[in-house]
């Protein structure tokens, strides 16, 4: 049974704006531990790669908070929800999976749910799609 539905697009010069003004801070807060590493090679490759994944990142979590109807507020935080990927080898391998972490995982699993979820970016804009059940 789907338990909700999220949907989000991001203005990626939004992101490269604040990235701009508030320099790494801005990825701090949105970022997990795992997603921090990825971001900081991906930028220090190629700039505008690092930009576009945390717009990515950025859209999925709003998606994924939609979905669960929560917004950004307890147990939601944006470093509590993941935005991983299969691994290589796998039947999906690269398949974007949500990751949750904390207050946040024990609630999600108390709540008997599972999340499927979506992301793309192109040109300027980065947008996602969230699907949660009910197990």
């Amino acid at each position: 049974m789907i338990y909700g539905i999220g949907t989000d697009i991001c203005d990626i010069r939004r992101i490269r704006a604040s990235l701009d003004k508030h320099g790494d801070r801005f990825a701090l807060k949105i970022l997990s531990e795992g997603e921090l590493a990825t971001w900081r090679l991906r930028s220090a490759r190629w700039p505008e790669r690092g930009v576009r994944y945390l717009a990515t990142r950025f859209s999925a979590k709003e998606a994924f908070s939609k979905a669960i109807g929560l917004g950004i507020r307890s147990p939601m935080r944006w470093r509590l929800c993941e935005v991983g990927k299969l691994p290589a080898g796998s039947a999906n391998a690269g398949k974007p999976v949500i990751v949750l972490h904390g207050a946040l995982k024990t609630w999600f699993e108390a709540q008997g749910l599972t999340a499927y979820v979506s992301v793309t970016d192109e040109s300027d804009y980065a947008a996602s799609f969230c699907v949660v059940e009910k197990i």
